[in-house]
């Protein structure tokens, strides 16, 4: 496969450095990130208010927690290109009032299936913004230094905006109802509203074909239907259903990539992925969003259903995580200057693996709230650092008019990401639950309060008052030891991730080199 330059460089445009006006901009395109990141989990803290209110079946809760991530990966390649095309600050406009519109919705919801729909609509709203504030970065700062911090502030405003949910959920929940938790997206679509013409350019591709709608079918139905294979593999095993999804899912996706290849004008230029450093930091991404957002869905409720604490004290816990995410976020692309990326990342990893292992060994104790947060804040440590060094690889790796489509790959496999640990991890660790309380619940209950016990811990919570205290004390117990073997999971994924990163990234060299580099061969041509 013939690939594009490795890190982008031969296809770009000598380098102009950003003036204030492009400063101010990443300001405003720092918003709709926050608040895409904030979308992802400010639900955590709200799961419990909202399925007491709208009593969701379990399949239903899950759904509400995944919709929303599912959509958003299934649109971002279509929304990638479509930016591309009609115009990149555009579509950032089009989807932010979609976005404002379904949050609204969403917020006044009255029924699980209401609210599913609608946080569908948000995944599909969201899919215009993501791929559209980072492909106007691309554009907005030609230098490689001020790019690279860019896209790190950016990349910090959305883990930010992850590792602030639960904090503005509980807020946010001490005072009004679990809806108040979408609405904090209507202030912030009404200020990008306004200072989007006048701070951000315009971007279209200068070459722009036809948007193929075959392969946008294509590409929505591959991942959708690979999606729900997943889920149906998490939740009942390897049942004909769940197996059927999984290689239609597949064969949709063979059929796509070919597709690609025979198109002038493709959906995806499948030449992206001929890059090393490209392939290689979406895998990080991948995987490394996969074991945080499982993990941070059981933290976030052990916090509350285990520990007892309020959404605002939970919320406040989740504070050390969040700083440790900022600073990672800014400090890695400064040490990324002299120090090799893929070691960076891979160092981070390594410390984010140990963080892992300490949720490996929380407890239903007065320890366990420190245990959970120390070890949250080290895998938050390692979220930082690959989501700041992760995407400006991915983005670096992709010439100027193929920055929609590489930005879209990026957000897609980090959205897939979360929405895929929330589906395994969370699956994981009710299959842990349910398999410890069979052997504990009493034959003495009734067959509804068994069936509620069995269901999860919100449950066994909400009806506390109607049951034996061991069997509330089990039930912590059971939830908590499948919060340990996620931890041991997510400890062994992260070390395997700190060795790809170590190894296949190795050859991208440290920013300080390679400006020093292309000094020397700029002042060596006889033309300079």
């Amino acid at each position: 496969m013939v690939s594009f330059d490795e890190q982008g460089a031969g296809s770009r445009s000598a380098p102009q450095r950003a003036s204030s006006k492009e400063w101010a901009g990443l300001v405003v395109l720092a918003l709709p990130t926050a608040l895409l990141g904030l979308d992802v989990t400010i639900l955590y803290l709200a799961l419990p208010a909202l399925a007491a209110d709208l009593l969701p079946s379990s399949t239903q809760a899950l759904w509400i927690m995944d919709a929303y991530g599912f959509l958003i990966a299934g649109f971002l390649i279509t929304m990638g290109t479509l930016g591309d095309r009609i115009g990149r600050r555009r579509l950032l406009m089009i989807g932010a009032v979609a976005f404002g519109i379904a949050s609204v919705i969403a917020a006044y919801a009255t029924s699980a299936g209401m609210l599913i729909a609608a946080r569908a609509v948000l995944g599909v709203a969201g899919a215009t913004l993501m791929p559209s504030t980072l492909a106007l970065i691309s554009n907005m700062f030609g230098d490689a230094r001020q790019r690279a911090l860019a896209i790190g502030i950016w990349a910090t405003m959305f883990a930010l905006g992850m590792a602030l949910g639960p904090v503005v959920g509980g807020v946010l929940l001490e005072r009004f109802w679990w809806g108040s938790a979408f609405l904090v997206a209507v202030p912030v679509v009404a200020v990008l509203l306004i200072a989007a013409p006048l701070l951000l350019p315009e971007y279209r591709t200068p070459r722009s074909g036809r948007l193929d709608l075959a392969s946008v079918l294509l590409s929505l139905a591959a991942v959708l239907t690979a999606i729900y294979g997943v889920k149906e593999v998490a939740k009942a095993g390897l049942e004909p259903v769940a197996v059927v999804a999984l290689a239609l899912g597949a064969l949709l996706a063979v059929v796509f990539v070919r597709r690609q290849k025979r198109l002038a004008d493709p959906l995806l230029d499948m030449r992206l992925f001929g890059s090393r450093t490209f392939s290689a930091a979406l895998v990080v991404l991948l995987v490394g969003l996969v074991g945080v957002s499982g993990v941070m869905l059981l933290v976030t409720q052990y916090l509350q259903l285990v520990a007892g604490l309020t959404p605002l004290a939970a919320g406040l816990w989740m504070g050390p995580p969040a700083l440790m995410m900022v600073l990672a976020g800014i400090v890695a692309p400064l040490l990324a200057r002299r120090i090799r990326p893929g070691y960076v990342v891979g160092a981070a990893l390594v410390l984010s693996s140990l963080g892992y292992w300490l949720l490996a060994t929380v407890e239903v104790n007065a320890s366990g709230v420190g245990m959970a947060i120390a070890g949250f804040s080290l895998v938050y440590l390692g979220l930082g650092t690959i989501a700041a060094l992760g995407t400006d690889l991915v983005v670096g790796a992709a010439p100027a008019d193929k920055a929609g489509s590489a930005s879209a790959m990026s957000e897609m496999v980090q959205e897939l990401g979360v929405a895929l640990g929330v589906a395994l991890l969370g699956s994981l660790a009710t299959f842990v639950y349910r398999a410890r309380m069979s052997d504990v619940v009493s034959n003495d209950l009734s067959f509804d309060l068994a069936g509620v016990v069995e269901g999860g811990l919100w449950g066994t919570t909400s009806a506390m008052d109607r049951l034996p205290a061991e069997i509330v004390l089990e039930a912590q117990r059971a939830f908590t030891a499948g919060l340990n073997v996620t931890g041991v999971i997510g400890g062994i994924g992260m070390l395997a991730l700190a060795a790809v990163a170590a190894v296949f990234l190795r050859h991208v060299h440290a920013l300080d080199e390679t400006v020093s580099e292309t000094v020397e061969e700029r002042s060596s041509c006889p033309t300079a």
